[in-house]
Parts: C-alpha cells; sequence; structure tokens
C-alpha cells in the first residue's frame, strides 16, 4: 500500500525539523549538516529523530559510515522539496527590498566548470557582492535543481533538459590534447589522432559510468578515438596533474591547461584536430520571481565570460562529464 504524506496534518513548528532533515539528506552526514546549520550534530540527531518519532516513519539510514534515505525518507524529500524552495523564495524576495543584492547563492556545477569558469573571478566578485555567499556544490552528476535546495545550475549546454531557462556562460569551448615535455622526450608526438593507439593516453571516466571517446574534428568531420593508457579518473584536475607528472598524453577543457601551455609545463597535441562545441550554461527552473543575488551573478559573470568562439570546427556535442 503506498504511503501518502498529508502535509497539511502536520503542526507548523515541524518546519525546521523538515528543514534540518532535508540538509542532512543533501549532504548525506549529520556532521557536515550540522557545520552548514551553526548547530552541533548530537542536536540536529535528535531534531531529525524527533521528526520522525512525530511522523511515525525512519527517514534515514545511519550507519558508522555514511547516512542514506529510507524509501519513505527520499518520497517524504521529494514531497517537501518545492514547499521548502516556496520558503527559500519567499525569503529571497525580502532581498528585493534592500539596496544591494544579499543572502546564500547556491549552485550546482561540475567541478571542471568551477575551474575553468568562476575561480578566475570569485575574488572580484566578493568585493563586488559583498552580501552575497556563494555555496558552491561541486558534482560530475546531474541533481534536481529543487530538490537540492539549488538556486541554479552550470552544465554543458547539451546535458539540459528542455524545460529550463539556461543562460550562456563563457562561449564555446576546445576540448585540447596536452603532453609534458618529459613524457615526449625521447618519443615521437601524435601527428594524428588514430596514432594515439602508440602511446599512453590518461582518460577521463564519463559521469554515466562509460570512458569518454576523445573527439577530433578536421575538414568538418567529427569523429571519435578510444584511447587506452595507465590512468583513468572522473576528475579533470587529477588528470591534468598525472599528465603534467608525464604520466602521458591527455584531454582536457583549453581553459584548464592554457596557463601551462605559456609557461611550457605541457605541451599541445594533435593542434590541428581540436574540436569545438557550444559550452557552458547556467540554468534555473524558471524565469519568475528571480532573486536579485541570482541575476547579479549572471550580469556579473556573463561579460567577464564573453570570448571570441575557439579556431575549430564545432562538434555540436560532447561526452564529457556536465
Amino acid at each position: 500500500m503506498k504511503h501518502r504524506f498529508i502535509m497539511d496534518r502536520m503542526s507548523p513548528e515541524l518546519l525546521p525539523a523538515i528543514a534540518a532533515f532535508a540538509q542532512v539528506a543533501r549532504h548525506a552526514s549529520f556532521t557536515k549538516a550540522a557545520a552548514q546549520m551553526g548547530v552541533s550534530p548530537s542536536a540536529l540527531s535528535q531534531t531529525v529523530r524527533t521528526l520522525e518519532g512525530r511522523l511515525g516513519v525512519r527517514l534515514l539510514d545511519r550507519s558508522t559510515r555514511r547516512v542514506g534515505l529510507t524509501e519513505l525518507g527520499r518520497q517524504f524529500l521529494d514531497a517537501a522539496a518545492p514547499g521548502l524552495a516556496q520558503l527559500a523564495q519567499a525569503v529571497d524576495g525580502l532581498d528585493e527590498r534592500r539596496d544591494a543584492p544579499a543572502g546564500v547563492l547556491r549552485l550546482n556545477l561540475s567541478s571542471v566548470a568551477a575551474r575553468v569558469l568562476l575561480l578566475p573571478h570569485l575574488a572580484d566578485f566578493a568585493a563586488a557582492y559583498p552580501g552575497i555567499t556563494l555555496d558552491l556544490h561541486c558534482d560530475n552528476r546531474l541533481l534536481d535543481l529543487v530538490a537540492g535546495g539549488f538556486d541554479a545550475g552550470i552544465r554543458l549546454g547539451e546535458s539540459l533538459a528542455q524545460d529550463v531557462v539556461a543562460v550562456p556562460l563563457g562561449g564555446a569551448q576546445r576540448m585540447v590534447c596536452f603532453a609534458a615535455p618529459r613524457y615526449l622526450q625521447g618519443r615521437r608526438p601524435p601527428r594524428t589522432p588514430q596514432e594515439l593507439k602508440d602511446h599512453a593516453c590518461v582518460n577521463i571516466r564519463l559521469a554515466a559510468g562509460g570512458l569518454y571517446r576523445w573527439e577530433f574534428a578536421q575538414a568538418g568531420r567529427v569523429f571519435e578515438v578510444a584511447v587506452q593508457g595507465p590512468l583513468v579518473a572522473n576528475d579533470n584536475g587529477v588528470l591534468v596533474a598525472a599528465v603534467r607528472a608525464g604520466a602521458g598524453i591527455g584531454c582536457a577543457f583549453e581553459g584548464e591547461v592554457r596557463a601551462d601551455f605559456e609557461a611550457g609545463t605541457l605541451v599541445p597535441v594533435l593542434e590541428r584536430w581540436w574540436a569545438s562545441f557550444p559550452g557552458f550554461y547556467l540554468y534555473h527552473p524558471s524565469r519568475a520571481q528571480m532573486p536579485r543575488k541570482l541575476r547579479a551573478f549572471i550580469d556579473f559573470m556573463q561579460p567577464r565570460l564573453r570570448e571570441p568562439p575557439p579556431r575549430a570546427a564545432r562538434t555540436g556535442r560532447q561526452g564529457t562529464s556536465p
């Protein structure tokens, strides 16, 4: 028999406990959620236990290593998330009456989007908007914005659902190939993508679980190459560091290695074969009641990230983690 949660039977005093439960579910940890909320883990645990007692169900599975949602806990969180989001919007509405945007701006984005797009500008944004706190949740998986309590997300355009409002950030992007001088010493660099089979390649594990097939373009034709090598990881930062150390040839967003090219710590490989594609977008569920803090963030970042498209054929598709 399907269990139904009837929100209007709950007392208003349960709302803080529901919000606390949502924080624990989001962090999958009492300790992390307690630090975020400024309370002790034991007090937070007692709050959630009291809520479970009032509801008559167990919402969380607890062990010494992890905290996870039960089936009913997931159902309850999905039902409560829209209401919590509406309350957050009501608080955000108060910001509209202030002289300057303020509040916590929660963004869900991939780690590579954080490094390529945001990190170079965060200090200037903080100086321009001291009342806004950026809360960045870096995760290569696509998470539901409303259920996660996020104001917006940043992903590659192809990863977005059709019903979201999307704003381009940063223009076209390139995936580039590179190696350290140490690796290339005594070796002939590949002259075509097909010659990568004769080299050690450091590869990307996609969020869906498979391996990224490196994409190349020439004369308007786009093709993929499967590579092999000594290392696979799901974090581009780890892969770039491994290539710097001489582990093999790598493939990453151009913005992650541009400084290395300039410094000579990494050398471009197969440059004439590099392909470009439409890049990142900031997205949010609806145009209605956009918080001033989000509007300020978009208006600040867009001019700084607006660059001419790279000189390469656009693929129109991309297989890396969003």
